[in-house]
């Protein structure tokens, strides 16, 4: 079973949740949120593999380039410019589809790699481990999101750490899961972006359920709603400073508060009976 981990923001808890479900039930833990991840903090993984990732981009032939704009106007990302003798590339804005090779009449296009990041494997105890990298500079994450996903091992269970929001990374690292836990926090914000990842899992066809963090600040807004749209809180964190200290340490919950250990099982046992 894959178990994606994702919020509608930023600083919800969402790798704390990761990382103590996968310590908790012995999954693969992936963390996906390739611009900062930060699992590893946590887990401290032996690392024992590290695969390059590269994504495909244009590269012009100019002796067999005759300027005619095919590549350019067929270019919805505008990856593409020809001038009167030469065409210029440019490799952050290009997504790889290839489609300008395909129309171009002279055979004048072909496709080189770029390095654009890494993805790092290893374990933790008996906790799989992994999590990709994105160079820095690299405006696009999804083909390091896509890389990452290649290592997954659905048993006893995979768990993704999604990157924050619910654009394209989050979309990529969503696709295929069997279900998406969202973290959030009782408070205005924590509603405002929990309905626009709820609205982007409907629209994938994802089912979902709630981890509400902090659960004892803020309004009761967020458990209304969650229950007027049909939506299970499965688990509710309280504000606690014992955790905030474990995590300024790099401990996980399930390490640093021994008692929270079944209550990740349970909430594994409660999504694996929520996504039969």
């Amino acid at each position: 079973m894959v178990v994606t981990v994702a919020s509608g923001k930023g600083g919800t808890g969402k790798t704390t949740v990761a990382v103590s479900l996968a310590l908790a039930t012995g999954g693969q833990y992936l963390d996906c949120d390739v611009e900062e991840p930060n699992g590893h903090i946590f887990l401290k993984p032996v690392i024992t593999g590290s695969t390059p990732v590269n994504k495909l981009v244009p590269e012009i032939d100019l002796d067999k380039c005759n300027f005619c704009h095919e590549c350019s106007r067929a270019c919805v990302y505008h990856a593409l410019a020809v001038l009167k003798d030469q065409v210029l590339v440019f490799p952050e804005l290009c997504h790889s589809c290839g489609l300008c090779a395909w129309v171009c009449p002279t055979g004048a296009i072909s496709e080189k790699r770029l390095p654009v990041g890494v993805v790092e494997t290893g374990a933790s105890g008996r906790t799989g481990f992994v999590q990709g990298r994105l160079n820095v500079g690299e405006p696009m994450a999804v083909p390091v999101i896509r890389a990452v996903k290649k290592e997954i091992h659905t048993e006893p269970g995979a768990i993704l750490d999604a990157p924050p929001g619910s654009s394209c990374p989050v979309v990529q690292s969503v696709l295929g899961s069997d279900y998406c836990l969202l973290v959030t926090e009782p408070t205005p914000f924590g509603l405002h972006d929990l309905r626009i990842a709820v609205e982007t899992l409907r629209r994938l066809g994802v089912r979902c359920g709630v981890v509400l963090n902090r659960c004892d600040i803020g309004d009761d807004k967020t458990e209304n709603w969650c229950r007027d749209e049909g939506i299970p809180v499965l688990m509710r964190i309280p504000h606690d400073r014992r955790i905030a200290e474990s995590y300024s340490r790099g401990r996980s919950l399930v390490e640093a508060l021994s008692g929270y250990r079944d209550d990740f099982i349970e909430l594994w046992r409660r999504i694996r009976e929520l996504a039969a």
